[in-house]
């Protein structure tokens, strides 16, 4: 259990940080706003570059990926039905569902691999779907409910191409299939920008914490309990039964999927949300509450599958 404690210790140290710095109001008042628009315009984008640049694009066809991507949808694809039919908008929606599927596969989900799992490598399937399919596609659902996206049918095409997130995911994968090996003098700058990412949302999500009201409180309090037992509750058992039932795992490989699939929201949905001014409070809290509740989840699932 020490590697989900290690995990979580860290992103709460660092969101304690953010927090004080809005409490003492070191960076200003804009100082989330420049954090935010910082990791989304610059630093997430290198960081996606540089993960998928190096990745190994083979285990797009593992039985891993398909539990994942399976799972995903089916959590995002069950918010989404409820918030057509209670009208929580387009943009709204979008992020509840990313709330619901989206793991923290990266500055949690890789210490929880290492300590739990045992191999960092096996929260690869998870970062490449997310990062491959999940940022673009949501981005620019995104962008085309803002109207940003034009008119005509070919700027809407086009749309990824002028997402920093999308575009930087793609050109990743561009330089991964195409074998290239991208020279030292232009992968380090790329590399130390790209390391601002994380901890740049971690303490832009802290600042944010700051002066506001407790979670599951106000409009947002049913979208977010949905998006967290989708989250907590739903993912995981639909990965568990997708693994166990259809294809066939056991035992290190149920215990992989299972507990990636059990991770908490990613922090960076807050930055989405934040960067196109919707859905900012759904974000906020279903990020801090399912963080809190997968801490007994991944507990239990370690426990029984262990």
């Amino acid at each position: 259990m020490q590697g989900v404690l290690t995990g979580f210790a860290v992103i709460a140290v660092v969101i304690g940080v953010g927090y004080v710095l809005g409490l003492r109001g070191h960076l200003g008042p804009q100082g989330r706003e420049v954090l935010t628009k910082l990791a989304f315009h610059v630093a997430s984008p290198a960081l996606l570059f540089t993960t998928l640049a190096t990745a190994d694009l083979s285990v797009v066809f593992s039985a891993r990926l398909l539990v994942t991507a399976l799972s995903t949808v089916a959590v995002a694809g069950a918010f989404v039905a409820v918030g057509v039919v209670r009208g929580w908008g387009v943009g709204r929606t979008t992020i509840g569902a990313l709330c619901s599927g989206y793991v923290n596969s990266g500055n949690l989900g890789i210490p929880i691999a290492v300590y739990v799992l045992g191999d960092a490598s096996l929260v690869a399937p998870v970062l490449l779907f997310q990062l491959v399919l999940v940022t673009p596609v949501a981005v620019t659902i995104l962008d085309l409910s803002r109207g940003d996206a034009g008119g005509t049918l070919w700027r809407r095409l086009l749309t990824p191409l002028r997402n920093p997130i999308a575009l930087g995911s793609l050109a990743g994968v561009a330089v991964a299939a195409s074998g290239f090996e991208v020279p030292d003098p232009v992968m380090d700058p790329i590399t130390l920008i790209g390391n601002m990412s994380v901890p740049a949302v971690l303490l832009a999500f802290g600042i944010g914490l700051c002066g506001s009201t407790m979670p599951l409180r106000g409009v947002e309090r049913r979208p977010v309990l949905l998006a967290v037992a989708l989250k907590a509750v739903g993912q995981p058992a639909v990965a568990w039964a997708l693994a166990s039932g259809v294809f066939g795992l056991r035992g290190p490989q149920l215990l992989d999927v299972v507990v990636t699939s059990a991770l908490p929201a990613a922090q960076n949905l807050y930055t989405y949300a934040s960067t196109y001014g919707v859905g900012e409070r759904l974000a906020r809290d279903a990020i801090l509450v399912s963080t809190v509740v997968s801490v007994p989840v991944l507990v239990g699932v370690a426990a029984v599958l262990g």
